[in-house]
């Protein structure tokens, strides 16, 4: 199966594939989102992480339309550090993937309007296959010591620092074990306080975007909130 954006990986998790509604932080979705679309750039060389900003190395278009509109944003704007294109890119970012996600027929949009003039958007799933790849990837690495790739790992690090690990739909008493090696994922990948860049199972130049993405939602999200 053709891979799909990390953003849409991101929201297919977060989404009930029966209600069509997101589960989770709103906010934490919408950042890692961002972040997703930043990362897919550094997977095909576009951009890289340089003095604490994000510059475009290579500015012909990788063939996704969302993608494609950042890179030239990011290659006409002034340098940003990573924080400032997450709160720059994450606006209206769900509604374009939701709209290609339904053009491709992967969801479908259902408007239910209330009191006449209230419309309330759902969008449940209708061809499954792409959640289930996606779905079948984080299984096992989550469940095997085999070293996921590059993709995998950048996901099981964005679903660790947007807090989307009830996305994952575990048994409650399997949320911390997933948790610690979603953490261990991104530790080996350098793209967390473990493993340096230059031991990283990835390129260093991905690593070091993944790494700084990540931070960027942590601190953009605050604290964790203790139950």
């Amino acid at each position: 199966m053709t891979s799909i954006p990390l953003a849409e990986e991101l929201l297919l998790l977060a989404y009930d594939d029966q209600t069509g509604k997101a589960t989770g932080s709103r906010i934490g979705l919408d950042l890692g989102m961002a972040a997703a679309v930043l990362i897919d750039l550094a997977l095909a060389g576009r951009v890289a992480y340089v003095d604490g900003y994000l510059q475009v190395k290579d500015a012909s278009a990788i063939g996704d339309p969302i993608a494609d509109a950042v890179l030239t944003k990011v290659a006409g704007d002034p340098p940003h550090t990573p924080a400032q294109w997450l709160q720059r890119l994450r606006h209206r970012l769900r509604t374009r993937v939701l709209e290609d996600l339904c053009a491709r027929g992967v969801v479908k949009d259902v408007d239910e309007t209330q009191l006449e003039y209230i419309h309330v958007h759902r969008y449940p799933t209708t061809d499954p296959a792409y959640e289930a790849e996606i779905r079948g990837r984080l299984a096992e690495a989550l469940t095997s010591e085999k070293i996921p790739d590059e993709r995998t790992a950048a996901l099981a690090t964005l679903l660790v620092a947007a807090r989307m690990e009830p996305a994952l739909k575990l048994p409650a008493e399997e949320v911390a074990q997933a948790h610690q090696r979603l953490e261990e994922i991104a530790s080996n990948a350098g793209f967390a306080g473990g493993a340096g860049v230059e031991d990283s199972i990835v390129r260093p130049s991905v690593a070091l975007v993944v790494a700084t993405l990540g931070k960027a939602i942590s601190a953009a999200l605050g604290a964790p909130k203790v139950s």
